[in-house]
């Protein structure tokens, strides 16, 4: 990647969308473990901030699932050379110990697919994240789960509007 590369996809490409991401949100998370049956909705608090000059975005939240704490942290980027975005994703209840990884396409709005095991061993799953900037107040973030045979439903949506207040620090 070139100098003029990054400057350009900061200037007015995928870098640039991800900086509009930046400040703190506040809303609510919707869980479903099982198609169509909504397992839990809690409020949710996050802060989103650039880091490396402006190369990745940082995004931090904490809320609750099932009354009980929750934290987490994705960070989000755009590969200039490969064309695709990027994400690394760890939380306190979904991942256990482990980090995702996960890749999606260069043109159009931030989605990215990546894997995890299931449960009980068997084959891995696909968990697709969607990130939707509605407007400059409204954010949403919607992660699927994919089966190996490639049937899609939601898992998690995260309705973020724009706070004033910074999210409390860790």
């Amino acid at each position: 990647m070139t100098d003029e590369q990054l400057a350009e996809s900061l200037d007015l490409g995928p870098h640039y969308e991800l900086a509009r991401l930046a400040g703190h949100w506040e809303g609510s998370t919707r869980v479903w473990f099982e198609p169509g049956v909504l397992g839990d909705e809690s409020p949710m608090r996050g802060s989103i901030r650039l880091v490396l000059g402006g190369r990745f975005a940082l995004h931090e939240y904490e809320g609750a699932l099932g009354g009980k704490s929750l934290q987490g942290l994705a960070i989000y980027g755009y590969h200039v050379k490969r064309n695709r975005f990027e994400m690394a994703w760890i939380d306190s209840f979904h991942m256990g110990t482990a980090i995702m990884l996960a890749t999606g396409g260069g043109n159009g709005p931030f989605l990215a697919l990546g894997q995890y095991e299931a449960p009980h061993g068997g084959l891995q799953w696909g968990w697709r994240t969607d990130i939707e900037l509605l407007n400059e107040d409204a954010l949403v973030i919607t992660a699927w789960n994919v089966s190996p045979q490639g049937e899609k439903a939601r898992a998690v949506e995260t309705r973020y509007f724009r706070s004033r207040a910074p999210a409390p620090a860790r």
